[in-house]
């Protein structure tokens, strides 16, 4: 299974999925005029603002927890170590030209997973790209269709992959038997998804800037103590990523492993167009919706331009990795030994507890996105128990499998989540331009606020009653 799969991986991602990503990219960077570049101060300040004003229902910066609980996590660590050794130093360059076009398709999902968003029961919101597909293209058929692939995605291909870097990082830096970090994540994952979406994110909100900042601080640590490898840091991504130097080429072998692996990588770490993150956007109470997109958006630039290359320097200035030699075996355990092989051996137990709180919240978020899709889909209670049930159980199941099986289902899966995500995305356009408009136009005022009624610059009509607010005295939108 895993050899076919990887076959059918290759020539999906060689003739199709890199050409889309890159072009959407392109595209919406385009009709978003830069807005990765114009509006980075503006990602800055909403960030930094979105703790309060939720209203009641999941803040901004909850939202954006949650999001990068899934972003920063194990793709970071154990991805950018498969990237380097599969194709090179090169990969990482082109992990970074799909983070920056990138940082544009993020911005217009979670635009749209805003403005499409709807009401739920408890009070707090529900979107994404299934709701995006029926609600802004009226196609029921492909919503129904992207929601089972994530419910299936989420459920059982990513909570395999952190499972699996845990137990294999806990077994091959502390001697932790597979079966014993199979049961103790199996515990705290059942503990935690009872909680449903709430639970979710008050764990994230917490979690996630801790272990991000833990990471970071590694990161520095390394830099500082090896400033004189940055120049050759740079020239070894460039000279491989161009095929300049063949002792560079990782065991996939050339420039073309490179670009394969490195947008591979990159996709499933930063998450950019395959319609994952949405669905977190969509639960944030903000007033405009383009405030959760340029959030989102800044989500990708760090999860790639910042920590997946932190990673990828550990890696290189450790000496650890050789080119065409390492095998893939060494993955999970290769940036906690590039570590210790810096830093001293006392840093093995810190790098495992940010290794296991990054898979653990990974897999939190994954049951976030999943459960987000089950209410689009109309499940019922006994759905949502077996939903649990089954991100449980493949969290067991997926911290004794091998690691090549686990990474080449997470492809495979997000391979197709993505391809039916960045066409309605693409097709949607005109309503990420509308709205960014909108929002600048604003920008002038006290407060940035979007109402639904008398916006002729809407490419249609807006369905539901979310973006409606209360009418004041005066007959005018109130706050």
């Amino acid at each position: 299974m895993t050899e076919a799969l990887s076959a059918a991986n290759d020539a999906l991602y060689t003739y199709a999925l890199v050409g889309l990503l890159v072009l959407a990219g392109v595209w919406l960077t385009w009709r978003t005029r830069g807005v990765q570049v114009r509006l980075f101060g503006q990602m800055l300040r909403h960030v930094t603002r979105s703790r309060r004003g939720a209203e009641g229902g999941i803040s901004s910066f909850q939202a954006f927890a949650i999001g990068m609980a899934t972003r920063i996590g194990i793709g970071n660590i154990t991805g950018v170590a498969i990237a380097l050794i599969l194709g090179g130093p090169g990969a990482i360059l082109w992990m970074w030209l799909v983070a920056l076009v990138g940082m544009a398709t993020a911005f217009a999902e979670a635009t749209l997973a805003q403005v499409f968003k709807v009401r739920a029961l408890d009070g707090t919101f529900r979107g994404g790209p299934a709701f995006y597909i029926q609600r802004g293209l009226g196609s029921r058929r492909w919503a129904t269709v992207f929601a089972f692939l994530l419910v299936a995605s989420m459920a059982v291909a990513m909570p395999m992959v952190q499972a699996n870097t845990i137990s294999a990082t806990l077994a091959g830096s502390h001697g932790v038997p597979v079966w014993a970090a199979a049961l103790l994540l199996v515990v705290l994952t059942g503990v935690v998804v009872l909680g449903g979406v709430r639970g979710v994110a008050r764990v994230a909100e917490v979690m996630t800037p801790l272990m991000a900042l833990g990471y970071v601080a590694v990161a520095v640590a390394v830099v500082a103590g090896n400033l004189g490898a940055l120049p050759a840091f740079f020239g070894d991504i460039l000279a491989g990523a161009l095929g300049l130097d063949a002792s560079l080429a990782g065991i996939g072998g050339g420039v073309v492993a490179a670009v394969l692996n490195g947008v591979r990588r990159g996709l499933f770490s930063n998450e950019a167009g395959m319609g994952t993150n949405p669905n977190a956007a969509a639960t944030a109470t903000v007033a405009h919706p383009v405030h959760q997109g340029l959030i989102q958006s800044l989500g990708v630039f760090v999860d790639t331009m910042l920590v997946s290359t932190a990673t990828a320097f550990i890696i290189l200035a450790s000496g650890m990795l050789e080119p065409g030699v390492t095998g893939l075996d060494a993955g999970a355990g290769l940036t906690t030994s590039a570590v210790t092989t810096t830093l001293g051996s006392w840093m093995a137990w810190p790098m495992t507890l940010m290794i296991f709180f990054f898979g653990f919240s990974s897999i939190l978020g994954a049951y976030a996105y999943a459960d987000v899709n089950m209410d689009f889909l109309h499940a019922g209670r006994h759905a949502r128990h077996v939903l649990r049930g089954v991100v449980v159980l493949t969290t067991g199941v997926g911290a004794v499998l091998a690691l090549q099986t686990v990474w080449t289902l997470m492809d495979t899966a997000m391979a197709f989540l993505t391809v039916v995500n960045l066409v309605a995305v693409v097709r949607l356009a005109p309503w990420v331009a509308a709205l960014l408009r909108d929002y600048e136009g604003q920008r002038g005022g006290t407060e940035v606020r979007f109402d639904a009624r008398d916006h002729p610059s809407l490419p249609g009509h807006l369905p539901g009653d979310v973006w409606l607010r209360p009418l004041d005295r005066s007959g005018t939108p109130g706050h």
